[in-house]
């Protein structure tokens, strides 16, 4: 298989050693090299990389705040890439795919790259989303307060998670109601609800979660399940296959 991969670090210096790096490598594809995070997420989000080199501290938004902002899901295989940063370091004892600390040797390098081909060969790649989003809980703040990059027409905006009134599902992608504006994610409802349940989301039907925080008030339906009403009047139906997840406000 070919792999696809993104170089992203303010440094162009650092992005030219990893691009020299894989050039004698017939397997690997560079398709971009970015120079701050925003470009990053742009990238990562319209060109679906099966590798990405990420730099830990890059200015407007770090190689942790990138990675949240996709969401661990999308990014199969990742390398991170820091000049000296311990936490970083600590916190990456979990092995979430692998780092390489700067200045890294050609041998060092070889052996992050083929930890990458192994992951992305096998059906470890799920395992490798799940420790990337251990690690981001740990060195980012709250995930209420964190935010996620969503599709509005040709551009990539940045959510913040709070921001978010209800989400719908639409088969491989999910639609993001907030203040009354709607944005697309690549991702299914079941990821995005896993994800969210932590900063108070709830999912209320096979085809909706909605912010618990949004909720106004709750109509029970002679069929047992509810009418969800919003603060801005919005109108949702939960079933009662989904009515622990009102739980906690009934």
């Amino acid at each position: 298989m070919t792999i696809r991969a993104l170089i992203v670090d303010d440094e162009a210096p650092a992005r030219e050693r990893i691009a020299a790096l894989l050039a004698d490598q017939a397997d690997v594809e560079i398709l971009a090299e970015c120079g701050n995070g925003p470009e990053a997420v742009d990238a990562i989000v319209d060109r679906r990389p099966d590798l990405v080199f990420l730099d830990v501290q890059m200015p407007e938004m770090s190689g942790f705040e990138v990675v949240d902002a996709v969401g661990a899901e999308s990014l199969p295989a990742l390398v991170f890439v820091t000049a000296y940063d311990e936490f970083a370091l600590r916190a990456f004892e979990a092995r979430a795919l692998d780092y390489l600390l700067k200045p890294f040797t050609a041998a060092r390098f070889a052996d992050a790259l083929d930890r990458a081909r192994r992951v992305l060969r096998g059906d470890a790649a799920r395992d490798v989303q799940q420790r990337v989003g251990h690690v981001l809980d740990e060195v980012l703040p709250p995930l209420s307060q964190r935010r996620i990059a969503a599709r509005d027409g040709n551009r990539v905006v940045f959510l913040r998670i709070q921001e978010i009134d209800w989400i719908e599902g639409a088969a491989n992608y999910v639609r993001l109601h907030a203040g009354g504006r709607v944005f697309t994610l690549r991702a299914t409802l079941r990821v995005t609800a896993e994800r969210l349940h932590p900063a108070g989301f709830r999912r209320i039907h096979h085809s909706t979660i909605v912010n618990v925080e949004r909720i106004r008030a709750l109509e029970r339906r002679p069929d047992g399940g509810y009418i969800v009403t919003l603060e801005r009047g919005t109108r949702l139906e939960s079933s009662r296959s989904y009515e622990a997840g009102l739980g906690q406000l009934l």
